[in-house]
């Protein structure tokens, strides 16, 4: 159990942790297999990789890495259409009732994301709940991306809270690894994108929960 004594902010993780972005990811790349005359894949072959963003929808779409020759350009269309989508993601249930009871308790939150500006500025520009987020880092706010502790730091900074009076949500083993490296308390959303890494992201957790809410309950245990 975690324990939440001394907590003054909150951070999360965006994609399946505070919004369900996989349908628009997964059309994404899906859009780009039509284009080629290949044949439509199921969703449920993109959700588990959705928290890995490009390189999770091109692998499932196209079986292709990174380091391939032609991952760049890819990747980049990948990009264009999902801009043309992203606006109709949302929340998961839950997530606005648990902000807005951070808030009235008194407590602080904030984002920190491995999406890049070029995504996340219109997404939580254009979304409600992020309106009351003290904080919200991107994954090319500073030099680093998650697993790097440094994005959460630059969000305690924004805050004006030390890192060890934070709870950190995540739904992939990167978000506890970071955490963890910030020493922050750590919660695993089990409700997201795991994927292939559950049984890692959840081991190095402090403590999980199956739906947004139930973060509550750790709050108030304390």
């Amino acid at each position: 159990m975690i324990s939440a004594a001394g907590t003054m902010a909150v951070l999360f993780d965006l994609d399946g942790t505070l919004i369900d972005s996989a349908p628009d990811l997964g059309a994404a790349a899906d859009q780009m297999r039509a284009d080629r005359g290949l044949a439509s894949l199921p969703m449920e072959r993109y959700r588990p990789m959705a928290g890995a963003g490009a390189r999770g929808m091109l692998g499932v779409a196209f079986d292709i890495t990174p380091n391939a020759p032609d991952f760049a350009p890819l990747r980049e269309e990948f990009f264009v259409n999902y801009e043309a989508r992203m606006m109709r993601t949302r929340v998961f249930e839950g997530v606005a009732e648990l902000v807005e009871a951070l808030c009235a308790r008194g407590l602080q939150w904030g984002v920190v994301t491995n999406k890049s500006v070029r995504f996340t500025a219109p997404l939580t520009r254009g979304m409600p709940l992020f309106a009351t987020a003290g904080a919200i880092v991107s994954g090319d706010t500073t030099p680093y991306a998650k697993p790097h502790p440094e994005p959460l730091f630059e969000a305690a900074r924004q805050l004006g809270v030390a890192p060890d009076r934070c709870i950190y949500v995540g739904d992939d083993e990167r978000d506890m690894a970071a955490g963890r490296a910030a020493g922050m308390r750590t919660v695993a959303a089990a409700y997201g994108y795991m994927g292939a890494d559950a049984d890692l992201t959840l081991s190095k957790a402090d403590a999980a929960i199956q739906s947004p809410m139930q973060l509550l309950q750790l709050l108030e245990a304390a």
